[in-house]
């Protein structure tokens, strides 16, 4: 019979431990295979190659770090804002030769959350530069 004491350490150990933050991680780069279908200037769904098709097709993308605004806001200039946002991401992404997704990780609605590369250029800072988003850090939402 073993003592006592080790195993009493070993469950308070366990017991006093901080649990694991899965939100921390994040999973490199991945190749997008195809663009299966876009939502707005910073959401859109994808199929990745090589990953199982109950996560890698069709999977939904949210851009890290900006936010556009959304299509169906009440206020039309929000809304006309909306639009062009999609616009400028439908051609960036259709036209696309290579995207990438880096800094994967998950939202907190089950979406890939990450950093969108298009021929070596981010979607993100494009979307910024052209006044079509704002930062966002996950937080309360900007108003437009």
């Amino acid at each position: 019979m073993q003592p006592l004491l080790p195993r009493l350490v070993l469950v308070f150990t366990l017991i006093c431990a901080p649990p694991l933050q899965a939100t921390d991680s994040t999973y490199g780069k991945v190749q997008v295979d195809e663009v299966t279908s876009i939502y707005d200037g910073d959401t859109f769904r994808v199929t990745i190659r090589g990953w199982p098709a109950v996560v890698g097709q069709r999977v939904p993308v949210r851009l890290y770090g900006i936010d556009t605004p959304e299509m169906r806001d009440k206020r039309p200039k929000v809304r006309d804002l909306a639009r062009r946002a999609k616009q400028f991401s439908v051609e960036r992404l259709r036209n696309g030769k290579r995207i990438e997704l880096r800094e994967v990780r998950r939202d907190k609605y089950f979406r890939l959350l990450a950093e969108v590369w298009i021929d070596g250029q981010s979607l993100g800072a494009l979307l910024l530069k052209a006044g079509l988003a704002k930062p966002y850090d996950g937080g309360t939402k900007n108003t437009w």
